[in-house]
């Protein structure tokens, strides 16, 4: 630290014996700030000069070190986030190129269940949505491209019995309406009303069948499941309902709304 000090001849110094007394005998009458603030010398009393310190290395080191500290969370937040972005882009291909071969799940043998599965789990922990019924993105009209549910597929069936078509299903969050809409050969629909249980998962009662788009049924009071929302982007949504069935849906129509 720089040392400043007043000479002797400075008419600022004080001459009278009972302020000369607070010195020790050691000491020349030109008193450095540094030496005078350490023994506790009044200012303006002794000679001694207060000046304010200037930060020193030590201080610097300090200041920079707290800057970089506080640098840190956001710059670990953001490659997380990078991470994560390209994690779900690699899994997202991987996941459509094992299901694009399998007839929406009706052709899946017990392995490819699993790996499909799997490939799903990885995805779900990679989701950039983590409150699904709280974003826009969820609205609109999805494309099925895999289940693994039987009441959707009819594997018992004979094939030209089966849904053969394209299979839909829309949400609107705004009015808590869901739509399955099956295309050739029935063309049948269902519609539901949605009871949000937590910020992904939904409770879902079915409101009236249409068969042919023709023929309207009322539901009945057994009709009713849940949904959750484990994956969800602009273009991917996968889904788990309560009996263990695996979804995986692309947007097709965003601007699609759910009739009342």
């Amino acid at each position: 630290m720089a040392l400043v000090s007043l000479p002797s001849s400075c008419s600022c110094a004080p001459t009278s014996s009972s302020s000369n007394r607070l010195l020790p005998p050691s000491l020349p009458p030109s008193i450095s700030v540094a030496a005078g603030s350490r023994r506790g010398l009044p200012a303006g009393g002794t000679g001694a000069l207060a000046l304010p310190a200037t930060p020193g290395r030590r201080g610097k080191a300090v200041q920079s070190l707290s800057s970089f500290s506080s640098f840190l969370p956001s710059f670990f937040k953001n490659n997380k986030g990078k991470e994560d972005e390209e994690k779900a882009a690699r899994l997202k291909e991987e996941l459509l190129a094992a299901i694009a071969p399998l007839d929406r799940g009706s052709e899946a043998t017990p392995e490819d269940k699993d790996r499909v599965d799997q490939i799903a789990r990885q995805l779900e922990e990679a989701s950039p949505a983590k409150d699904p019924l709280k974003s826009d993105l969820l609205n609109g009209k999805w494309e099925l491209l895999y289940t693994t549910s039987t009441s959707i597929l009819q594997p018992q069936r004979p094939k030209f019995l089966r849904p053969n078509g394209t299979i839909y299903q829309a949400i609107n969050t705004d009015t808590l309406r869901a739509q399955n809409m099956e295309t050739w050969p029935y063309f049948n629909q269902v519609t539901a009303n949605l009871v949000p249980l937590s910020s992904r998962r939904v409770a879902v009662k079915f409101d009236y069948f249409k068969i042919f788009s023709l023929i309207q049924i009322k539901a009945p009071g057994s009709g009713k499941g849940e949904l959750e929302i484990t994956y969800l982007d602009e273009e991917l949504r996968v889904s788990r309902g309560d009996k263990g069935n695996l979804f995986v849906l692309k947007m097709v129509d965003p601007t699609y709304r759910v009739p009342l």
